[in-house]
């Protein structure tokens, strides 16, 4: 059975925006797509029998108005009465996909995620994407759209699933895929005495353009018809990677996946791209 493409909701304009992101995400994998409302019930909230009338009320309306602006794909609904983060969670482990809504601030301030995106972001062991409301219209489609996927690549570890990943919604959209991998210059004392030593920086960006293509070779086999550009640029990578957004349909960055009695944790760049990419990120677990 194919993993279905699943959406938090809990009745915001941030979430029901998620809700439409991830129909058009079905609509383009062909994939069923599931709602799940997660919430913890307290005692106080037990009046008038909302506890059996709300969750139920909020994925009724939410399936209505996704399936009468994206028929043909396969809806379902659930509402697990746990917190929110640990259902979210266990939901996208039997997912292809997990999409969430994030209050959007517009602007350069991107994203304000709150604790659950945030929690679940660090803890899911699938794909989770981050979308703004208002960033994607009643009908599911981008506005603006750009034909482009932008992933950024730490070649320092692990990165195959961010690769394949990225490769395949490029290529689910026929869009442009923008490869960038940042790297840090040389610290100033590492120069030689008056001035930035040129050919050494040349050669670093010399051998990070190679490995990078080394890297995505066997994945541009892969997908011959895909168009693919590839960057190594010197700087901080969260600043390109933003930068890069804001002509992009998508965003994927990866997060390391690490089990610790230390907890869960996002890094520095997938941290501050969740924060300041002006469209929708991915963010894609790996070792």
């Amino acid at each position: 059975m194919a993993r279905p493409i699943t959406a938090g909701i809990n009745g915001s304009a941030e979430s029901l925006a998620a809700a439409h992101w991830a129909a058009g995400e079905a609509h383009l994998r062909d994939r069923p797509l599931r709602l799940v409302y997660a919430w913890e019930w307290l005692p106080s909230q037990e009046e008038a029998g909302a506890r059996q009338t709300w969750p139920g009320r909020v994925l009724s309306e939410a399936a209505a108005e996704i399936e009468s602006r994206h028929p043909g794909v396969p809806v379902t609904v659930e509402g697990i009465e746990n917190l929110p983060v640990k259902a979210l969670v266990a939901a996208a482990l039997d997912s292809e996909l997990l999409v969430l809504g994030s209050r959007g601030l517009g602007g350069v301030h991107g994203f304000l995620t709150g604790s659950v995106a945030l929690g679940v972001v660090a803890r899911a062991e699938r794909p989770v994407v981050l979308v703004r409301a208002g960033a994607v219209p009643p009908g599911g489609a981008a506005r603006d759209a750009r034909h482009e996927v932008v992933a950024g690549l730490d070649l320092d570890h692990h990165c195959e699933p961010v690769v394949a990943f990225a490769f395949d919604a490029a290529a689910v959209r026929t869009a442009t895929l923008r490869i960038i991998r940042a790297w840090h210059a040389p610290a100033l004392y590492d120069y030689a005495a008056g001035g930035v030593d040129a050919e050494s920086a040349d050669t670093t960006e010399q051998q990070e353009r190679q490995e990078l293509s080394a890297t995505l070779r066997p994945w541009r086999e892969k997908y011959p018809r895909l168009t693919v550009r590839e960057e190594a640029v010197a700087g901080t990578p969260a600043e390109h990677l933003v930068a890069a957004g804001r002509d992009a349909d998508l965003l994927v960055v990866g997060r390391r996946f690490r089990r610790s009695p230390m907890g869960t944790r996002l890094g520095a760049v997938a941290h501050a791209v969740l924060h300041h990419a002006p469209c929708p990120v991915a963010v894609v677990p790996h070792e």
